[in-house]
């Protein structure tokens, strides 16, 4: 054993063992319990960073204690490796996406490797490999035929210039980001996938998700948000089809008094036509539709809208109510038209007051007597009441006036009761190139065709040039998109869409199961073994999308009876960032902590360390490097401990118990192993709290260096330290594993620690037999004494007035106060 502490040399030294000897490939044991740790695999953009390195180690840790408390345990490592970043990449150096991919992953896969992470390699996929996605395909091809797969007109960003589809986070003040050109939103046919189908069980099995983060949740039934109402139909005064409502509030029907649509709301420029208003309604439409639509981005806009020329009938009143298309109506939410009741939506009212249409304000709902004054006070009464002016459902109470109303209107045929998610189908379709092609045909005679299942994969093609402009490389394509038609063999085209790539990510943990499996998308004894997974770590920017998608996907795959399960994830972690000078690490700010740097400063398991001590996962982590100086010096203490030791432990066996015999010093020595143990078990089986785990042992350290110093030792008390180094090296090793490792085998020790099984408290030991009690003259510590638990209050007090280390501050005076606090302190006053 070297005699200082050189982490580099011995890391290398044990990641080489580890992969030598095949320690972390995980094979179906029915015989064992499973266990399924899985972090949210990362996109290969060149580097790890510390948000990386911080969400890696905690899977790791609980991977290995997971292991040491016998559980055979899968954690794989893989590469979400699609994307527009690699495109951009691509354009800005003169690479093919591809290339870049792949270097990237090389380079990546060297750093996680040299932070002795516990994967199983062997099981290492990408996304962007043919032998990944040629599966996909088939899924696709599957729900096609079962109507999950669709195609319909959808709105898209569109930049003339770069004749390309642009994601809203592409466009920048209405400009696309790369060329500057007005972006307009342009109707396309897309590919969607019918997650809607899902919405009512994606709601439910909420439920069962009783180990995910409550904030989670809530943000999973928001984006889902079921909503149970009423739809009403408003005839149309020139006619035609009626405009539908979707409303939760069918008791303030009897107060709508005009109309909002979407500007993409179908309707919206034909209501114009013939009334004047065409030139005013198409000019805003164009303007609103170019803009940002987004829910929140529309929470910051000033309140606008334009008069069509038009008006409809309200079905229970006869009000003639004139219709606007407005910017704050989302096309996405209900049906795209708003029945406004500016009387009770704050919204409406000041909509209202703006258009100068304060004579459509009418009072239906009365509010209660304890919110009259509060009413008066604010422009409209949001909250429910009892109905006033409303026919004859006057005097009821709105609970009851909803469904009242929307079965007055279902039996007068001028409406339903009717429930609406705000969930909306999943757009797949991406005019890029760098994503797995979907793989379906059009054929002029035929139609759509999916591509024979014996073409699969339909493989991306390697042959193309990524300009950005033109819109996506493969439509340039001939060679990929000229094919026969399946069914009549005549001239045919491919599609020339890819895949939007929160769909490899929403499968690729059942593929981690069977990855090197060749017959079809999973193989369902294997799969079926190890999902659903235990535990899954991840951002927290993912709690809504991916989650909810992975979920679909996992419930498709179910249906088409490819695995047994209904939801992917039984516990999910999202850890916290790592900030530095209070901010997100990022290169744009300049706090960026390089892990390279780290590793080769202090070595991984003082990096690893430092991450897991400073703050709870599920917590943000302030970078600070006297924390990371500070854990490098535990980690050389322990060394030293051991080392010193070393000598005398050689051919000691540890102590086995039971305590009696022992001194009231070893005893409580004793007591203070056996309770650590205890500790830092359950503050990783219950919370994963790392960081209160690490602090105990480091105070199990501090009391270990105070025993170890006592000399001369008695007979017992080697065995007693032998048991401690071996709890300690037991509890710091899926932290900190390296060390753990060279410090286990400087014990003589033949067996990996990985190996032995997690250290258990013994009840006997955990029983406090003795008490150490500090004794203070005049706050100054001058001697401690060690007494029997059963000790009296007034037995301590006596023994440390007794104690011969005290007489000579006494000076034979008796003391002027003596108190006792918590039956560990005396102290003495003179």
């Amino acid at each position: 054993m070297s005699p200082r502490y050189e982490p580099r040399p011995l890391e290398a030294k044990w990641q080489k063992i580890w992969e030598e000897r095949g320690l972390f490939n995980a094979q179906e044991d029915p015989a064992r319990p499973k266990y399924y740790v899985l972090e949210m695999f990362p996109y290969p953009s060149g580097r790890i960073h510390m948000g990386h390195v911080r969400n890696y180690t905690i899977g790791d840790v609980v991977a290995r204690y997971k292991r040491m408390r016998g559980f055979n345990v899968l954690h794989p490592m893989g590469w979400d490796a699609f994307g527009l970043p690699a495109e951009n990449a691509a354009m800005a150096r003169g690479l093919h996406p591809a290339a870049w991919t792949y270097d990237n992953i090389a380079y990546m896969r060297r750093q996680l490797k040299e932070l002795g992470y516990s994967y199983d390699w062997r099981r290492e996929l990408a996304t962007c490999d043919p032998d990944y996605y040629r599966w996909e395909q088939l899924v696709f091809i599957e729900m096609f035929r079962r109507g999950l797969a669709y195609k319909k007109e959808a709105p898209v960003n569109w930049c003339p210039k770069c004749a390309t589809v642009l994601a809203n986070e592409q466009v920048e003040e209405g400009l696309c980001w790369r060329c500057d050109s007005p972006v307009h939103l342009k109707e396309l046919n897309q590919w969607f996938f019918k997650i809607t189908a899902y919405a009512e069980e994606l709601l439910a099995d909420l439920d069962q998700l009783t180990h995910w983060p409550e904030r989670v949740l809530t943000m999973q039934r928001h984006w889902i948000g079921k909503s149970p109402g009423a739809e009403i139909y408003f005839p149309l005064e020139k006619g035609g089809e009626p405009l539908t409502v979707f409303t939760t509030r069918a008791d303030t029907l009897f107060g709508a008094t005009f109309m909002s649509l979407a500007p993409e709301h179908p309707l919206a420029l034909s209501l114009a036509q013939g009334t004047g208003q065409e030139e005013a309604v198409g000019n805003f439409v164009d303007y609103w539709r170019a803009q940002n639509r987004s829910r929140g981005a529309l929470e910051e806009v000033t309140k606008e809208g334009v008069f069509t020329g038009s008006f409809c009938v309200n079905p229970v009143t006869g009000w003639r109510m004139p219709i606007y298309v407005a910017n704050f109506v989302l096309m996405e939410y209900g049906t795209g038209a708003v029945m406004a009741v500016p009387a009770h939506d704050q919204r409406d009212f000041e909509f209202a007051q703006k258009y100068g249409l304060q004579d459509k304000i009418k009072k239906v709902i009365s509010p209660p007597r304890d919110k009259y004054l509060a009413a008066l006070s604010q422009g409209a009464y949001e909250d429910e009441g009892t109905l006033v002016d409303s026919g004859q459902f006057t005097g009821m109470a709105s609970a009851a006036a909803k469904e009242a109303i929307a079965g007055f209107l279902e039996e007068k045929g001028q409406g339903k009761v009717a429930v609406h998610f705000r969930l909306r189908d999943w757009l797949i379709s991406r005019q890029r190139y760098w994503g797995a092609p979907i793989p379906m045909i059009y054929c002029e005679r035929c139609g759509l065709a999916p591509a024979p299942e014996s073409d699969l994969p339909v493989v991306l093609p390697l042959d193309v040039a990524i300009t950005g402009e033109g819109g996506s490389p493969l439509a340039q394509l001939p060679s990929f998109y000229e094919v026969k038609c399946p069914t009549c063999n005549g001239p045919a085209r491919r599609e020339v869409d890819t895949m939007d790539t929160f769909v490899e990510s929403s499968w690729y943990f059942l593929r981690y199961a069977c990855a090197d499996y060749t017959e079809g998308v999973l193989e369902p004894a294997r799969v079926n073994y190890w999902a659903p997974v235990d535990q899954y770590i991840g951002g927290i920017e993912h709690a809504v999308l991916h989650l909810l998608y992975a979920r679909f996907f996992t419930k498709v795959l179910r249906d088409l009876g490819m695995v047994a399960i209904d939801e992917p994830f039984q516990r999910l972690l999202t850890q916290g960032m790592v900030l530095k000078d209070g901010a997100k690490m990022a290169k744009s700010k300049g706090n960026v902590v390089d892990p390279e740097y780290m590793i080769a400063e202090y070595g991984t398991d003082t990096t690893r360390l430092f991450l897991l001590f400073a703050a709870p996962p599920e917590k943000d982590l302030e970078w600070s490097d006297q924390g990371v100086a500070g854990s490098a010096r535990f980690l050389h203490r322990l060394w030293n401990l051991v080392q010193d030791l070393l000598p005398e432990l050689q051919g000691v066996s540890p102590y086995q118990g039971p305590g009696t015999g022992l001194s009231p010093e070893l005893s409580e020595f004793r007591h203070k192993v056996h309770a650590t143990i205890k500790k830092v078990t359950e503050d990783i089986e219950d919370s994963f709290h790392f960081n209160t785990a690490i602090a105990a042992v480091m105070e199990l350290v501090n009391t270990f260096y105070l025993a170890a110093e006592r000399k001369p030792r008695e007979a017992a008390a080697l065995p007693v330290f032998r048991e401690a180094v071996e709890a300690i090296l037991l509890l710091v090793s899926p932290m900190v594993p390296h060390i753990a490792e060279e410090l286990w085998q400087a014990l003589g020790h033949t067996t990996l620690i990985l190996d032995v099984p997690w250290p258990q408290p013994q009840a006997e030991a955990l029983t406090v037999s003795a008490l150490t009690v500090v004794i203070q003259v005049n706050g100054k510590v001058r001697s401690r004494m060690v007494v029997p638990a059963s000790a009296t209050d007034e037995d301590i007090k006596n023994g440390a007035l007794n104690d011969p280390a005290i007489a000579k501050w006494l000076q034979g005076r008796p003391p002027k106060k003596v108190i006792l606090a918590r039956r560990k302190l005396v102290s003495i006053v003179v």
